[in-house]
Protein backbone atom coordinates (compact mmCIF):
# COMPACT_ATOMS: atom_id res chain seq x y z
CA UNK A 1 0.00 0.00 0.00
CA UNK A 2 1.16 3.14 -0.90
CA UNK A 3 1.22 6.22 1.05
CA UNK A 4 1.43 10.00 0.68
CA UNK A 5 2.52 12.54 3.23
CA UNK A 6 2.18 15.83 3.78
CA UNK A 7 2.48 18.86 6.67
CA UNK A 8 -0.87 20.97 6.90
CA UNK A 9 -0.70 23.66 10.18
CA UNK A 10 2.27 22.59 10.91
CA UNK A 11 1.45 18.95 11.55
CA UNK A 12 2.60 15.98 9.21
CA UNK A 13 -0.14 14.27 8.03
CA UNK A 14 -0.25 10.95 5.91
CA UNK A 15 -3.27 8.89 3.71
CA UNK A 16 -3.28 6.00 1.34
CA UNK A 17 -2.25 6.88 -2.24
CA UNK A 18 -4.10 5.24 -5.27
CA UNK A 19 -3.86 6.01 -8.70
CA UNK A 20 -5.70 3.89 -11.61
CA UNK A 21 -3.14 4.43 -14.00
CA UNK A 22 -0.19 2.93 -11.57
CA UNK A 23 1.67 6.44 -10.79
CA UNK A 24 3.84 6.45 -8.00
CA UNK A 25 2.74 8.92 -4.90
CA UNK A 26 4.69 12.10 -5.27
CA UNK A 27 7.98 13.18 -3.19
CA UNK A 28 6.85 16.76 -2.42
CA UNK A 29 3.60 17.75 -1.49
CA UNK A 30 1.98 21.16 -0.57
CA UNK A 31 -1.20 22.64 0.24
CA UNK A 32 -3.39 24.53 -1.82
CA UNK A 33 -6.48 26.39 -1.98
CA UNK A 34 -8.54 29.35 -3.73
CA UNK A 35 -5.19 31.86 -3.43
CA UNK A 36 -2.90 29.63 -5.23
CA UNK A 37 -2.54 31.49 -9.13
CA UNK A 38 -2.63 29.45 -11.74
CA UNK A 39 0.70 30.30 -12.99
CA UNK A 40 2.15 29.08 -9.61
CA UNK A 41 0.51 26.01 -9.87
CA UNK A 42 0.93 25.18 -13.34
CA UNK A 43 4.79 25.79 -12.57
CA UNK A 44 4.94 23.57 -9.37
CA UNK A 45 3.02 20.91 -11.35
CA UNK A 46 5.62 21.31 -13.96
CA UNK A 47 8.73 20.69 -11.49
CA UNK A 48 7.13 17.82 -9.93
CA UNK A 49 5.18 19.47 -7.02
CA UNK A 50 1.75 18.08 -5.91
CA UNK A 51 -0.51 20.02 -4.49
CA UNK A 52 -3.19 18.73 -2.67
CA UNK A 53 -6.08 21.14 -2.69
CA UNK A 54 -8.22 22.99 0.32
CA UNK A 55 -10.40 25.51 -1.67
CA UNK A 56 -13.53 25.20 -3.12
CA UNK A 57 -14.14 22.49 -5.22
CA UNK A 58 -15.51 24.49 -8.45
CA UNK A 59 -12.29 26.22 -7.94
CA UNK A 60 -10.37 23.55 -7.87
CA UNK A 61 -12.09 22.15 -11.45
CA UNK A 62 -11.83 26.24 -12.78
CA UNK A 63 -7.46 25.62 -11.76
CA UNK A 64 -7.21 22.82 -13.41
CA UNK A 65 -8.40 24.21 -16.66
CA UNK A 66 -6.83 26.84 -16.16
CA UNK A 67 -3.53 24.61 -15.82
CA UNK A 68 -4.54 22.85 -19.28
CA UNK A 69 -4.92 25.96 -21.15
CA UNK A 70 -1.26 26.71 -20.34
CA UNK A 71 -0.15 23.34 -21.43
CA UNK A 72 -2.18 23.42 -24.78
CA UNK A 73 -0.19 26.31 -26.09
CA UNK A 74 2.68 24.00 -26.80
CA UNK A 75 1.21 21.42 -29.13
CA UNK A 76 2.95 18.86 -30.18
CA UNK A 77 5.07 19.05 -33.58
CA UNK A 78 3.95 17.21 -36.23
CA UNK A 79 6.38 14.05 -37.49
CA UNK A 80 7.97 12.85 -40.40
CA UNK A 81 5.84 10.15 -40.52
CA UNK A 82 1.91 9.13 -39.16
CA UNK A 83 3.40 6.94 -36.73
CA UNK A 84 6.12 9.02 -35.50
CA UNK A 85 3.19 11.80 -35.08
CA UNK A 86 1.24 9.24 -33.00
CA UNK A 87 4.14 8.91 -30.52
CA UNK A 88 4.77 12.30 -30.27
CA UNK A 89 1.16 12.92 -29.37
CA UNK A 90 0.93 10.10 -27.07
CA UNK A 91 3.68 11.67 -25.08
CA UNK A 92 2.58 15.32 -25.20
CA UNK A 93 -0.82 13.59 -23.87
CA UNK A 94 1.61 11.93 -20.99
CA UNK A 95 2.88 15.12 -20.17
CA UNK A 96 -0.61 16.60 -19.70
CA UNK A 97 -1.68 14.25 -17.70
CA UNK A 98 1.24 13.58 -15.44
CA UNK A 99 1.43 17.51 -14.87
CA UNK A 100 -2.79 17.69 -14.56
CA UNK A 101 -2.63 15.04 -12.38
CA UNK A 102 -0.50 16.53 -9.67
CA UNK A 103 -3.80 18.33 -8.50
CA UNK A 104 -4.92 16.05 -5.65
CA UNK A 105 -8.07 16.23 -3.12
CA UNK A 106 -8.23 13.81 -0.11
CA UNK A 107 -11.17 11.33 0.10
CA UNK A 108 -12.04 10.80 3.90
CA UNK A 109 -12.65 7.32 5.29
CA UNK A 110 -16.36 7.04 3.51
CA UNK A 111 -14.67 8.25 0.29
CA UNK A 112 -16.65 12.33 1.41
CA UNK A 113 -14.49 15.49 0.21
CA UNK A 114 -14.77 17.67 2.99
CA UNK A 115 -14.35 20.78 0.50
CA UNK A 116 -16.51 23.88 -0.15
CA UNK A 117 -19.56 23.22 -2.88
CA UNK A 118 -18.11 19.48 -3.54
CA UNK A 119 -20.94 17.32 -4.43
CA UNK A 120 -21.24 13.67 -2.86
CA UNK A 121 -18.71 11.18 -4.55
CA UNK A 122 -19.51 8.24 -1.92
CA UNK A 123 -21.60 6.31 -4.38
CA UNK A 124 -19.49 7.11 -7.56
CA UNK A 125 -15.95 6.56 -5.60
CA UNK A 126 -17.44 3.08 -4.42
CA UNK A 127 -18.24 1.64 -7.39
CA UNK A 128 -15.03 2.76 -8.85
CA UNK A 129 -12.94 1.73 -5.74
CA UNK A 130 -15.12 -0.83 -3.74
CA UNK A 131 -16.29 -0.18 -0.55
CA UNK A 132 -14.18 2.68 1.93
CA UNK A 133 -11.43 1.65 3.97
CA UNK A 134 -9.78 4.64 4.95
CA UNK A 135 -8.61 8.35 3.96
CA UNK A 136 -6.89 8.04 0.66
CA UNK A 137 -5.81 10.62 -1.61
CA UNK A 138 -6.51 10.63 -5.54
CA UNK A 139 -6.04 12.87 -8.42
CA UNK A 140 -8.42 15.57 -9.36
CA UNK A 141 -8.72 14.09 -12.78
CA UNK A 142 -9.34 11.06 -12.16
CA UNK A 143 -11.67 11.69 -9.30
CA UNK A 144 -13.53 13.98 -12.53
CA UNK A 145 -13.28 10.38 -14.47
CA UNK A 146 -14.77 8.67 -11.46
CA UNK A 147 -17.83 10.81 -11.00
CA UNK A 148 -18.54 10.83 -14.91
CA UNK A 149 -18.06 7.19 -15.32
CA UNK A 150 -21.12 6.61 -12.48
CA UNK A 151 -23.02 9.40 -14.84
CA UNK A 152 -22.76 7.03 -17.88
CA UNK A 153 -23.35 3.70 -15.58
CA UNK A 154 -26.31 5.66 -14.68
CA UNK A 155 -27.55 6.80 -18.37
CA UNK A 156 -26.35 3.77 -20.18
CA UNK A 157 -25.22 3.55 -23.72
CA UNK A 158 -28.45 3.29 -26.33
CA UNK A 159 -27.64 0.28 -28.39
CA UNK A 160 -29.74 0.35 -31.49
CA UNK A 161 -28.86 -3.15 -32.61
CA UNK A 162 -30.61 -4.52 -29.43
CA UNK A 163 -33.08 -2.00 -29.04
CA UNK A 164 -31.63 -1.02 -25.19
CA UNK A 165 -29.39 0.42 -23.50
CA UNK A 166 -26.26 -0.51 -22.02
CA UNK A 167 -24.33 0.60 -18.89
CA UNK A 168 -21.04 0.56 -18.89
CA UNK A 169 -18.61 0.58 -15.33
CA UNK A 170 -15.97 2.53 -14.62
CA UNK A 171 -12.54 0.79 -16.16
CA UNK A 172 -14.75 -0.46 -18.76
CA UNK A 173 -14.70 0.93 -22.41
CA UNK A 174 -18.18 2.28 -23.17
CA UNK A 175 -20.00 0.90 -26.62
CA UNK A 176 -20.11 4.64 -28.16
CA UNK A 177 -18.65 3.08 -31.40
CA UNK A 178 -21.96 2.02 -32.63
CA UNK A 179 -20.29 0.79 -35.83
CA UNK A 180 -18.77 -2.59 -35.03
CA UNK A 181 -21.92 -3.26 -33.00
CA UNK A 182 -23.89 -3.31 -35.63
CA UNK A 183 -21.30 -5.48 -38.11
CA UNK A 184 -21.79 -8.24 -35.74
CA UNK A 185 -25.45 -7.22 -35.62
CA UNK A 186 -26.22 -7.64 -39.18
CA UNK A 187 -23.61 -10.12 -40.97
CA UNK A 188 -24.92 -13.46 -41.99
CA UNK A 189 -24.38 -15.95 -39.21
CA UNK A 190 -22.34 -19.19 -40.47
CA UNK A 191 -24.07 -22.02 -42.19
CA UNK A 192 -23.20 -24.47 -39.49
CA UNK A 193 -25.25 -22.41 -37.31
CA UNK A 194 -28.57 -23.52 -39.19
CA UNK A 195 -27.70 -27.14 -39.43
CA UNK A 196 -28.60 -30.12 -37.40
CA UNK A 197 -29.74 -30.35 -33.85
CA UNK A 198 -28.06 -29.30 -30.87
CA UNK A 199 -27.53 -26.05 -29.13
CA UNK A 200 -25.83 -22.85 -30.98
CA UNK A 201 -22.95 -21.83 -29.37
CA UNK A 202 -20.70 -18.69 -29.57
CA UNK A 203 -18.01 -17.12 -27.59
CA UNK A 204 -17.51 -13.43 -27.33
CA UNK A 205 -13.89 -13.10 -26.04
CA UNK A 206 -12.98 -9.64 -24.27
CA UNK A 207 -16.81 -9.03 -23.74
CA UNK A 208 -15.96 -5.76 -22.15
CA UNK A 209 -19.58 -4.40 -21.23
CA UNK A 210 -21.30 -7.53 -22.59
CA UNK A 211 -22.40 -5.71 -25.06
CA UNK A 212 -21.48 -7.74 -28.37
CA UNK A 213 -23.11 -11.15 -25.78
CA UNK A 214 -26.04 -9.63 -25.95
CA UNK A 215 -26.50 -8.47 -29.45
CA UNK A 216 -25.57 -12.35 -30.24
CA UNK A 217 -28.13 -13.24 -27.82
CA UNK A 218 -30.77 -10.67 -29.50
CA UNK A 219 -30.04 -12.98 -32.77
CA UNK A 220 -30.94 -15.97 -31.26
CA UNK A 221 -28.34 -18.10 -30.38
CA UNK A 222 -28.77 -20.86 -27.64
CA UNK A 223 -25.66 -20.12 -26.02
CA UNK A 224 -23.17 -17.29 -25.69
CA UNK A 225 -19.97 -17.59 -23.27
CA UNK A 226 -18.37 -14.13 -22.78
CA UNK A 227 -14.86 -13.98 -21.10
CA UNK A 228 -12.60 -11.09 -20.23
CA UNK A 229 -9.81 -11.00 -18.40
CA UNK A 230 -10.69 -7.27 -16.19
CA UNK A 231 -12.64 -8.27 -13.31
CA UNK A 232 -14.77 -5.03 -13.82
CA UNK A 233 -15.42 -6.06 -17.03
CA UNK A 234 -17.12 -9.25 -15.75
CA UNK A 235 -18.33 -7.56 -13.27
CA UNK A 236 -20.38 -5.03 -16.11
CA UNK A 237 -20.74 -7.77 -18.39
CA UNK A 238 -22.90 -9.71 -15.68
CA UNK A 239 -25.07 -6.81 -14.89
CA UNK A 240 -26.00 -5.91 -18.25
CA UNK A 241 -26.96 -9.55 -18.91
CA UNK A 242 -28.99 -9.72 -15.72
CA UNK A 243 -30.20 -6.27 -16.56
CA UNK A 244 -31.59 -7.21 -20.37
CA UNK A 245 -33.01 -10.95 -19.35
CA UNK A 246 -30.56 -13.20 -21.02
CA UNK A 247 -28.93 -14.61 -18.11
CA UNK A 248 -30.59 -17.62 -19.35
CA UNK A 249 -28.40 -18.17 -22.31
CA UNK A 250 -25.70 -16.08 -21.78
CA UNK A 251 -22.35 -17.12 -19.10
CA UNK A 252 -19.85 -14.53 -18.08
CA UNK A 253 -16.59 -16.39 -17.02
CA UNK A 254 -13.11 -15.51 -16.64
CA UNK A 255 -10.16 -14.19 -16.24
CA UNK A 256 -9.20 -15.74 -19.66
CA UNK A 257 -9.44 -15.15 -23.32
CA UNK A 258 -10.94 -18.42 -24.10
CA UNK A 259 -13.23 -20.67 -22.28
CA UNK A 260 -13.35 -24.31 -22.06
CA UNK A 261 -14.59 -26.24 -24.88
CA UNK A 262 -16.02 -25.09 -28.85
CA UNK A 263 -18.25 -22.95 -30.65
CA UNK A 264 -19.79 -22.64 -33.72
CA UNK A 265 -18.92 -18.76 -34.09
CA UNK A 266 -15.91 -16.54 -32.15
CA UNK A 267 -16.13 -13.48 -31.91
CA UNK A 268 -13.48 -10.97 -30.75
CA UNK A 269 -12.98 -7.13 -30.93
CA UNK A 270 -9.63 -6.87 -29.45
CA UNK A 271 -7.87 -3.19 -29.40
CA UNK A 272 -7.57 -2.08 -32.20
CA UNK A 273 -3.97 0.25 -31.59
CA UNK A 274 -0.77 -1.61 -30.77
CA UNK A 275 0.44 0.31 -28.02
CA UNK A 276 0.82 0.31 -24.49
CA UNK A 277 -2.49 1.25 -22.32
CA UNK A 278 -1.64 3.51 -19.32
CA UNK A 279 -5.16 3.18 -17.57
CA UNK A 280 -7.74 0.47 -17.32
CA UNK A 281 -10.06 2.59 -19.46
CA UNK A 282 -6.94 2.48 -22.04
CA UNK A 283 -6.91 -1.37 -22.38
CA UNK A 284 -9.99 -0.82 -24.61
CA UNK A 285 -8.14 0.97 -27.25
CA UNK A 286 -4.49 -0.05 -27.02
CA UNK A 287 -2.87 -3.64 -27.05
CA UNK A 288 0.85 -4.05 -26.41
CA UNK A 289 2.69 -5.65 -29.47
CA UNK A 290 -1.19 -6.67 -30.58
CA UNK A 291 -0.75 -9.14 -27.76
CA UNK A 292 -4.50 -10.03 -27.35
CA UNK A 293 -5.14 -9.67 -31.29
CA UNK A 294 -2.60 -12.90 -31.75
CA UNK A 295 -3.61 -14.69 -28.83
CA UNK A 296 -7.62 -14.55 -30.24
CA UNK A 297 -5.92 -15.58 -34.13
CA UNK A 298 -3.56 -19.02 -32.27
CA UNK A 299 -6.36 -20.07 -30.59
CA UNK A 300 -9.16 -19.77 -32.95
CA UNK A 301 -8.99 -23.17 -35.13
CA UNK A 302 -8.43 -25.14 -31.94
CA UNK A 303 -11.52 -23.71 -30.80
CA UNK A 304 -14.42 -23.56 -33.82
CA UNK A 305 -16.99 -26.25 -34.68
CA UNK A 306 -16.96 -28.20 -37.92
CA UNK A 307 -17.87 -25.31 -40.38
CA UNK A 308 -17.64 -22.68 -37.69
CA UNK A 309 -16.22 -19.19 -38.32
CA UNK A 310 -14.21 -16.52 -36.03
CA UNK A 311 -15.17 -13.13 -36.42
CA UNK A 312 -12.47 -10.69 -35.75
CA UNK A 313 -13.18 -6.52 -35.98
CA UNK A 314 -10.73 -4.21 -36.23
CA UNK A 315 -10.27 -1.22 -37.43
CA UNK A 316 -7.37 -0.40 -40.08
CA UNK A 317 -6.38 2.93 -37.79
CA UNK A 318 -3.25 1.20 -36.94
CA UNK A 319 -2.11 0.61 -40.56
CA UNK A 320 -2.93 4.09 -41.36
CA UNK A 321 -1.37 5.32 -38.53
CA UNK A 322 1.70 3.10 -39.52
CA UNK A 323 1.98 0.75 -36.26
CA UNK A 324 1.14 -2.39 -38.08
CA UNK A 325 0.69 -3.24 -41.85
CA UNK A 326 -1.96 -5.00 -43.77
CA UNK A 327 0.74 -8.00 -44.92
CA UNK A 328 1.78 -8.69 -41.27
CA UNK A 329 -2.33 -9.02 -40.45
CA UNK A 330 -2.48 -11.21 -43.50
CA UNK A 331 0.85 -13.48 -42.50
CA UNK A 332 -0.43 -13.34 -38.52
CA UNK A 333 -4.34 -14.90 -39.95
CA UNK A 334 -2.26 -17.24 -42.05
CA UNK A 335 0.12 -18.33 -39.47
CA UNK A 336 -2.48 -19.54 -37.51
CA UNK A 337 -3.92 -21.84 -39.36
CA UNK A 338 -6.81 -19.51 -40.79
CA UNK A 339 -8.18 -18.18 -43.87
CA UNK A 340 -10.26 -15.41 -45.11
CA UNK A 341 -13.83 -15.96 -45.86
CA UNK A 342 -14.96 -13.02 -46.75
CA UNK A 343 -14.47 -9.00 -44.62
CA UNK A 344 -17.48 -6.87 -44.24
CA UNK A 345 -16.34 -3.29 -44.21
CA UNK A 346 -18.04 0.11 -42.62
CA UNK A 347 -16.96 3.62 -42.24
CA UNK A 348 -16.63 5.10 -38.66
CA UNK A 349 -19.45 7.35 -37.36
CA UNK A 350 -17.62 9.06 -34.55
CA UNK A 351 -16.58 13.18 -34.58
CA UNK A 352 -13.49 12.53 -34.54
CA UNK A 353 -13.24 11.16 -37.96
CA UNK A 354 -14.69 14.43 -39.14
CA UNK A 355 -12.37 16.36 -36.84
CA UNK A 356 -10.16 18.50 -39.13
CA UNK A 357 -8.02 19.54 -36.19
CA UNK A 358 -7.03 16.25 -34.77
CA UNK A 359 -3.57 15.85 -35.58
CA UNK A 360 -4.05 12.42 -36.66
CA UNK A 361 -7.02 13.93 -39.19
CA UNK A 362 -5.82 12.20 -42.07
CA UNK A 363 -5.63 8.53 -40.11
CA UNK A 364 -8.96 8.90 -38.82
CA UNK A 365 -10.85 9.72 -42.14
CA UNK A 366 -9.54 7.28 -44.01
CA UNK A 367 -10.22 4.64 -41.46
CA UNK A 368 -12.57 1.66 -41.94
CA UNK A 369 -13.53 -1.13 -39.37
CA UNK A 370 -14.04 -4.56 -40.73
CA UNK A 371 -15.54 -7.76 -39.64
CA UNK A 372 -13.18 -10.42 -40.62
CA UNK A 373 -14.70 -13.79 -40.99
CA UNK A 374 -12.19 -16.51 -40.69
CA UNK A 375 -12.21 -20.12 -40.79
CA UNK A 376 -9.64 -23.06 -39.94
CA UNK A 377 -7.80 -23.66 -43.02
CA UNK A 378 -8.46 -27.60 -44.62
CA UNK A 379 -5.97 -29.87 -44.77
CA UNK A 380 -3.20 -26.87 -43.70
CA UNK A 381 -3.28 -25.92 -47.39
CA UNK A 382 -3.39 -21.88 -48.07
CA UNK A 383 -6.01 -19.70 -48.85
CA UNK A 384 -5.20 -15.83 -48.71
CA UNK A 385 -8.89 -15.48 -49.16
CA UNK A 386 -10.29 -12.34 -49.78
CA UNK A 387 -8.39 -9.76 -46.94
CA UNK A 388 -6.54 -8.00 -49.56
Amino acid sequence: MSTIRWTEAHTARSARWHSESAVAPPGRVVVADDRMRAEVAYRLACEGTALLWRGDFPNARQLLRAMGRRIDRKPPRPGGSPAESFHLQRRARGHRARVLGRLLVLLEDDYSLRLRRAPDVRRACAEAYGAPRDSVVVSLTELLGVIGAEQWRRKGVAVPAVSARIHPHYGVFAPTRGEYVDLVAKTPLPASLKQGPGRRTAFDLGTGTGVLAVVLAHRGLDRIVATDINPRALSCARENVRRLGFTGGVDVVGPALFPEGRAHLVVCNPPWIPARPTSDVEQGVYDPDSAMLHGFLNGLADRLEPGGEGWLILSDLAEHLGLRTRRELLTAIESAGLHVLDKVDTRPRHPRASDSTDPLHAARAAEVTSLWRLAARPGGITCRGRGR
